[in-house]
């Protein structure tokens, strides 16, 4: 194996961390509702809520082994589990939108201040927001420095379901799930920054990115356009 560097030893382990860091706010906030759903006496979930918690936890746990494989030198074995990410995301966002549809088909909202069809453009964004950052990142595949950013943006993107149900529970929510979402992107953002003395280009655009879909998706949901989109999409 390759010898590496201090320097791209520190700067590969920040990756690592990022994963390490999204597994664990996955598992802290479905623990109740699944992980540990045996000792909650939470409700029993539907197949396809049990198939898209399957398919969301493949994913962290490819984030974090893909990291981990690039911060122990191991590339091949990187690039040959990279096909399976592409074939694990897609069922991710297919799954995803499919369960937000499904929810507010059923006139279910798990904010109360929003109704099902307003709310449905929450989870939509979310899957919007990491296809088109996980598409750029395959894009950019054979530009290392671009595609590992912008596939840390699209994987800490995903953490807003789980923020969410960690806020919740303290009676919190709102606009405070995405900022807790932009402080995880920060965190790895600033260190990059710091390391590398510059602000590199996927991270400042991956992060504009970000933001406008974020505030897009909120102005969208209560125009009249989106109440019609919303209403045709569920019927």
């Amino acid at each position: 194996m390759a010898r590496l560097n201090p320097g791209t030893a520190s700067e590969r382990s920040v990756y690592v961390g990022a994963a390490l860091a999204a597994l664990a706010v996955m598992f802290a906030g479905f623990a109740p509702s699944y992980y540990l759903k045996a000792f909650s006496g939470a409700p029993e979930l539907s197949t396809l809520k049990h198939v898209h918690g399957v398919v969301m936890t493949t994913w962290f746990v490819l984030f974090f082994v893909q990291a981990r494989l690039v911060a122990t030198g191991r590339t091949a074995i990187h690039r040959q589990l990279g096909a399976a990410g592409i074939v694990v995301a897609m069922l991710m966002v297919a799954l995803g939108t499919t369960l937000a549809i499904t929810s507010a088909r059923a006139g279910f909202s798990p904010a109360r201040e929003l109704s099902p069809l307003v709310f449905l453009a929450i989870p939509l964004g979310e899957m919007v927001a990491f296809s088109v950052l996980f598409t750029a990142a395959i894009a950019l595949r054979a530009r290392s420095p671009w595609h590992k950013r912008l596939m840390v943006l699209a994987s800490l993107g995903m953490l807003a379901p789980a923020f969410a149900r960690m806020l919740a529970a303290v009676g919190l929510g709102g606009p405070a799930i995405f900022g807790l979402v932009d402080l995880v992107m920060l965190a790895c953002i600033g260190y990059d920054t710091v390391k590398n003395r510059r602000l590199h280009p996927a991270f400042g655009w991956g992060f504009a990115v970000v933001l406008l879909l974020q505030g897009g998706r909120i102005a969208l949901s209560r125009s009249a356009a989106w109440d019609s989109f919303a209403r045709w999409l569920i019927a």
